[in-house]
């Protein structure tokens, strides 16, 4: 392995949730990343002394976009519709926010961007949250990334800050849906392999633009 593989910085951005938390850890953990720098709106309560912790307000990235430089930059911000409070809201979660520091990461010269979007991700889906989600899928296409990786698995498994009951009954009925023929790439997959495996396909993926979906996720 080449030296500069063994001295890489990471960026990420949520890093408290389900699957952004997995992130920090394993790059926290993983001997080929000297630096992990975390942007959020409140602190990860971690100390490491790879991390560089920014509280920042994404509302405001014009001041702190000079900062978002390294390797690699992971992408794990996300909400939900009731907390957000409506769709304006959760739009700017999803996709502005997202967008903003994909684009800064890419005009500051990271090369590799790894996203976590969702299964049915469509911009033409006449669903609110898949078509934001396809949205931003399109756009980050045309940023100077040298590689870049979308993961759209199914429904998330683990544990999460917060009560997410929908999700809870969605994970009960597709524990037996799933073991339907043909219906086996729905199952749910924990946050600590969707974590993986963004990190290993920023690793493993030639330059270009590559969507994993579903159970494609569980071979990274």
């Amino acid at each position: 392995m080449e030296t500069q593989e063994l001295n890489k910085s990471a960026v990420l951005i949520g890093a408290t949730g389900l699957v952004g938390s997995e992130v920090l850890n394993l790059l926290l953990e993983d001997g080929r990343y000297r630096k992990v720098k975390v942007f959020h709106k409140r602190s990860t309560g971690i100390q490491h002394p790879k991390l560089e912790e920014h509280i920042i307000d994404f509302d405001n990235i014009h001041e702190w976009q000079h900062l978002i430089t390294g390797d690699e930059l992971y992408s794990a911000l996300g909400t939900t519709i009731k907390k957000a409070g409506n769709e304006e809201s959760q739009y700017a979660v999803d996709y502005t926010y997202q967008y903003e520091v994909a684009k800064a990461a890419a005009d500051n010269g990271v090369k590799r961007y790894s996203l976590i979007s969702s299964a049915g991700a469509n911009h033409r889906s006449r669903v609110f949250y898949s078509r934001l989600k396809g949205e931003l899928d399109d756009d980050v296409k045309a940023l100077p990334f040298e590689v870049i990786t979308i993961m759209r698995p199914s429904i998330l498994s683990g544990d999460r800050n917060e009560s997410r009951p929908g999700e809870s009954i969605g994970l009960f009925f597709l524990s037996f849906m799933t073991k339907i023929p043909g219906l086996k790439k729905y199952r749910p997959i924990s946050g600590s392999i969707v974590a993986q495996g963004m990190i290993n396909s920023l690793h493993k993926c030639p330059p270009g633009y590559h969507i994993f979906e579903l159970d494609e996720i569980f071979h990274l």
